[in-house]
């Protein structure tokens, strides 16, 4: 992996995120500020106009790169949090073989990164119960030996799950917490954010990944039916 899969990733986030940028608003609307998907377009637009310099970086230097440039780029509270997810990946790097623990490895050391800055963790209506559930899930489904098709499959399932259940959270972390019980019923426009943006990011990566068939019976993995969530359902709630 080098800075062209970072790249590609990124244009893949962008494109979902300016696609469902008026949902977005309107979930942010209701809770916060209403500035969170701009704050998110501008970053991702900035890091598509540095494409060349990440392009031509290894995945760990291109990795921390984009966290520099989203830092000083994404206003609110969402710079200084995708800055440290991106960041906390860099730092773990060095581990990766191919192996999709080690990429489990990685992207837990990311969320870990964003829980620390944020000092919030599940249960709180914010990103992080988007993040922190597809991390568990993702080294659930590694250290189970799953295939990586069946990994991308599953990610965005989780995440989708992850967004519903924020919807009967009280907010305890940022602007929306200002609202104490009215914060209840709506969904966390973080949260959808990083679900749009997990969801883009499999499909991207599922498309370069060699088919490897269906999956085995025995890979499916014990969490009981498959979530209906999806973009339709969380936009018609």
């Amino acid at each position: 992996m080098n800075g062209k899969v970072v790249m590609d990733c990124v244009d893949a986030a962008y494109a979902s995120i300016r696609q469902h940028a008026d949902e977005i608003m309107v979930l942010d609307q209701s809770i916060g500020d209403g500035d969170h998907v701009f704050n998110l377009i501008r970053g991702l637009e900035a890091l598509r106009g540095i494409r060349g310099d990440i392009e031509a970086l290894d995945f760990a230097a291109a990795l921390k790169l984009a966290a520099s440039k989203v830092l000083s780029t994404v206003g609110g509270s969402s710079g200084p949090l995708f800055s440290s997810l991106l960041l906390g990946m860099s730092r773990a790097c060095d581990q990766l073989n191919g192996d999709p623990r080690s990429y489990a490895q990685m992207y837990a050391a990311g969320v870990d990164a964003v829980q620390l800055r944020g000092k919030t963790g599940r249960g709180s209506k914010t990103m992080m119960d988007v993040l922190i559930p597809v991390a568990e899930r993702l080294s659930e489904l590694a250290d189970r030996e799953s295939g990586v098709p069946l990994i991308l499959a599953e990610l965005p399932k989780e995440a989708a799950r992850g967004v519903l259940a924020t919807r009967d959270m009280l907010a305890t972390k940022g602007r929306a917490s200002f609202l104490g019980e009215r914060s209840v019923g709506h969904i966390d426009p973080g949260a959808r954010s990083s679900e749009i943006m997990i969801t883009a990011v499999c499909e991207r990566l599922g498309k370069s990944v060699n088919r490897e068939g269906p999956p085995r019976p025995t890979d499916l993995p014990p969490r009981g039916a498959a979530s209906d969530a999806s973009v339709g359902v969380v936009s018609s709630q």
